[in-house]
């Protein structure tokens, strides 16, 4: 691992445990699940941030849907009249 640093991170003492728990029964180290966790979190927020991005360049260039649409669309899902998917405006 030379391109990896060290980080210290404050825990509850219950999340400690669980984890070195989680360590022992999968005969790995602590700090190799904390990263691995770390990394899946990471990697989560990143596309939830370029999604939220993409979304308000899209709000900028006139391709939203209006709110009242989408929530009767939704309103009418499993019902007998369900709406079709709402077109950007």
């Amino acid at each position: 691992m030379g391109d990896s640093t060290t980080i210290s991170v404050r825990v509850s003492k219950s999340m400690r445990d669980r984890l070195e728990n989680l360590a022992r029964e999968t005969k790995r180290s602590k700090s190799s699940l904390a990263a691995e966790g770390i990394g899946t979190f990471v990697d989560l927020e990143e596309r939830q941030i370029e999604g939220i991005k993409k979304a308000m360049i899209s709000i900028d260039n006139g391709l939203g849907v209006p709110h009242d649409d989408v929530a009767a669309w939704i309103a009418s899902w499993d019902t007998d009249d369900e709406h079709p998917t709402p077109k950007a405006v």
